[in-house]
């Protein structure tokens, strides 16, 4: 079983970051299942803007795309901003209005069979609303979302501070990305086994 993060971080590499952390919190208790991860930071990249598969010359979409085909399931981990979502996270989003178009050989859109799960951080509110965008969004793309598959941490209301200044992981987070990592292993699995109908 394959996981691709896509860590949606407005800080390209080696920059600390709260969402890179927290995707590989995930990763290694994915990991812990068997689970391979891999794990992109999509400011790193020259991701185009569009709604395309592929943009030309210089467009890194592309490769990522050919990761998350190979992928089982996909997690996209986001820092929030102004209340909502990366622009990083929604230009990925953008770029995968793409698969909509596309199919297996049997005619089912592309991501039917992939899972799908997020994990937010940030010092404000906005988690639920980013998580729920998210998990429409990809959804409407053909991933399937486990129970209790988002993850987040929000710091308190009108104070500083990251998810990456943290002595350790807070035990309802904890709890949280460990419920989401066996929730998506074990759908991920199903549907391995048991493929979404032909229409």
């Amino acid at each position: 079983m394959r996981v691709l993060a896509l860590v949606c971080t407005l800080k390209p590499s080696p920059a600390a970051s709260s969402s890179d952390l927290i995707a590989r919190q995930l990763l290694d208790l994915f990991a812990e299942r068997g689970a391979t991860g891999e794990l992109v930071r999509v400011v790193d990249h020259d991701v185009k803007p569009g709604v395309e598969a592929d943009l030309g010359d210089g467009d890194a979409w592309p490769a990522l795309r050919h990761k998350l085909h190979d992928a089982d399931i996909l997690l996209i981990a986001t820092p929030t901003w102004v209340g909502h979502l990366s622009s990083v996270a929604q230009r990925v989003l953008e770029r995968l209005d793409a698969e909509l178009s596309e199919t297996d050989s049997d005619g089912r859109p592309a991501m039917f069979g992939k899972v799908a799960v997020a994990a937010v951080v940030g010092n404000e509110d906005g988690a639920h609303k980013i998580i729920a965008d998210l998990f429409q969004a990809l959804n409407d793309t053909g991933f399937s979302v486990p129970a209790q598959g988002g993850t987040y941490w929000n710091g308190e209301a009108m104070k500083g501070g990251d998810y990456n200044d943290l002595a350790e992981t807070p035990e309802a987070v904890a709890s949280a990305n460990a419920t989401l990592v066996r929730n998506a292993v074990h759908l991920a699995t199903l549907l391995g086994e048991h493929r979404y109908p032909v229409a």
